[in-house]
């Protein structure tokens, strides 16, 4: 069945993808948040030439092909723009089949557990540590992700002290049972993650995130050679090759491809593939409430080498609100991964109605 029409419904910050199918099937997906209205004009200009009049049902095989034919625009631009045209493929074939993609991919669409995890730097220490509390007695968390050091900001802390200070408060809060992550967001360089990582061991922590500027392979790995701790890393990632090299030379010991970040469903389970035959664990990175939380969702309900815990931020973010007919809720820290076909949830008509709209038609 070929692809017939690929829509876009976009706002600045959020771009959904419809696709058409010859016998008028559809299926919904999303390129990935943030300037999303870029990625839009780049899926319409630079994709959907490739994909019209393309086998709907060759998704992996099509999703390669754009970005080999599109191969001097390597990276982020190209890729989040295939991954809304892949996420919006997997929804039509298990529509067509009947099936969930989590039961496509082999798995059950049942529950997952999650880890809260917090996006916010300009918040207290104390007043993170009360939220995450109210969080773990009010929806059963049993694991939390919070904000060190500083975005890309080679080792300046927000301000001097906070990293620890936060880590002490909300460890104290949380007690010793509950598991706590952190995400330096490469904000550091080996030395000073080293110096850091040795810190977080005292108080039980057990995920440093992006220690090191993504890029910087070699730096990473001097930190998670030098560290008890696991060091986890990858979501800003796009390159397959890449990935291959990350995990060959044990930069990390955890992988966190992006669905939308790496382009698609497709590419992020090869992303698990080579991290299941490399031994190592895949934590897909999943930072918002949008469509990539439900992808993320049946995914990690699939491969074998999903974590204990699956990210689900604890933010509500202004533009994610009203996506969804049917809201997701966190209950006894688990979240019920939607069971109907494709991805199994329906985008709210009154948001894609407001939306601007572009349609590329075969």
């Amino acid at each position: 069945m070929k692809i017939k029409r690929i829509e876009t419904f976009t706002t600045r910050q959020l771009s959904v993808v419809r696709v058409t199918s010859e016998d008028g099937l559809q299926g919904y997906g999303q390129i990935a948040p943030y300037h999303a209205n870029i990625s839009a004009l780049v899926l319409h200009q630079q994709v959907a030439p490739h994909a019209l009049g393309a086998d709907a049902d060759e998704i992996e095989a099509l999703a390669e092909r754009v970005i080999r034919e599109e191969h001097k625009f390597p990276g982020s631009s190209i890729c989040r723009a295939v991954g809304g045209l892949d996420t919006a493929l997997w929804d039509l074939k298990g529509k067509r089949q009947g099936k969930s993609v989590s039961e496509l991919l082999g798995g059950k669409p049942d529950k997952v557990k999650i880890y809260g995890s917090s996006m916010k730097r300009n918040i207290s220490p104390k007043d993170e540590a009360d939220r995450i509390q109210r969080l773990m007695e009010t929806q059963g968390i049993e694991a939390f992700k919070i904000r060190i050091a500083n975005n890309f900001a080679s080792d300046v802390d927000v301000y001097p002290g906070r990293s620890e200070e936060v880590v002490r408060e909300v460890r104290a809060a949380i007690g010793d049972k509950t598991q706590l992550y952190v995400d330096a967001n490469s904000g550091l360089t080996p030395a000073k993650a080293i110096e850091t990582g040795k810190m977080l061991a005292q108080y039980g922590v057990c995920h440093f995130e992006e220690p090191c500027p993504y890029m910087e392979l070699e730096w990473t790995k001097q930190v998670a050679d030098a560290l008890d701790i696991p060091v986890t890393g990858g979501e800003q990632d796009t390159d397959l090759a890449q990935f291959r090299r990350m995990m060959k030379m044990r930069a990390v010991d955890i992988v966190q491809p992006d669905i939308c970040y790496v382009g698609g469903l497709s590419r992020a389970l090869e992303v698990a593939k080579m991290a299941e035959a490399a031994g190592m664990i895949c934590m897909p990175h999943a930072a918002n409430l949008s469509m990539l939380t439900v992808f993320t969702m049946h995914m990690v309900s699939a491969i074998p080498n999903a974590g204990k815990y699956m990210e689900y931020t604890i933010e509500e973010d202004t533009w994610t609100k009203g996506l969804f007919i049917e809201p997701l809720i966190v209950s006894d820290g688990y979240v019920q991964v939607p069971q109907g076909p494709g991805w199994g949830i329906t985008v709210n008509p009154d948001w894609l109605e407001k939306a601007e709209y572009q349609c590329s038609e075969y």
